[in-house]
């Protein structure tokens, strides 16, 4: 039997508003967040730098794109799950 542990996520969804929508990069392919409205997140370090990014469930999004700087999005609520 292994003993490496996995990192298990908390049973928790995020929600964040939109509050910053400009400069979408001229090749970007994909969903792109709009101001104003209120997405389910999830918000994970960045594997090289560590910076918070911030992935709206659902959009999809063509490499190397997929997430989005945390500056975009303004935290709205936190729910956990049971």
């Amino acid at each position: 039997m292994s003993k490496v542990k996995l990192p298990t996520p908390l049973p928790l969804q995020q929600f964040a508003r939109c509050v910053n929508d400009a400069q979408r990069p001229t090749d970007y392919v994909g969903d792109w967040p709009e101001a104003g409205r209120v997405y389910a997140v999830r918000v994970l370090p960045h594997v090289r730098t560590g910076q918070p990014q911030v992935h709206v469930l659902g959009f999809y999004a063509e490499r190397p794109y997929g997430a989005f700087a945390a500056h975009r999005f303004e935290q709205v609520a936190d729910v956990w799950l049971n």
